[in-house]
């Protein structure tokens, strides 16, 4: 029996090996956007427990007002921090759509080949069968005809 071939198995491969680089890209993206986030909640604690500190007790005016100064860098840090995790989500999102569409285009062609292969294997089934049939129904002449003769 001759082995399956199926003729696109190199764009499959292609596709494949798009699918995977796209998928990476999109990891790539939502560690950055996890990073950017992890950032803006460490922002946040900082800026409550610096918050929290400046009125203890025994620090003086100018204390205050620059653990007031260290607040509102933080809250311009936190600010900043999420306009970039906006971008870094609309790429995640990017990512996202190039990535299905890969996956999308290797299934359409996994599928193909699936199914050119679950034909193949029928038909070379088929084959074999009708090919044994032959040889029984030939063996079983050959009795019969070598039976008349005798």
């Amino acid at each position: 029996m001759k082995r399956f071939k199926f003729n696109l198995e190199k764009a499959l491969k292609l596709r494949e090996h798009r699918e995977k680089e796209t998928e990476i890209d999109l990891g790539r993206a939502i560690g950055a956007l996890t990073r950017i986030e992890q950032a803006i909640d460490a922002t946040t604690e900082e800026r409550g427990m610096a918050a929290a500190e400046r009125f203890s007790a025994g620090f003086s005016v100018s204390d205050i007002l620059i653990f007031d100064h260290y607040v509102q860098r933080l809250d311009a840090t936190k600010a900043q921090l999420a306009l970039e995790a906006e971008k870094a989500s609309a790429r995640v999102e990017d990512a996202r759509g190039i990535y299905l569409e890969a996956s999308r285009d290797r299934k359409v062609l996994s599928n193909v080949r699936e199914r050119r292969q679950k034909e193949y294997h029928k038909d070379m089934l088929a084959e074999e069968t009708k090919t044994l049939d032959d040889i029984a129904s030939g063996s079983k002449s050959r009795r019969l005809i070598s039976a008349g003769h005798s």
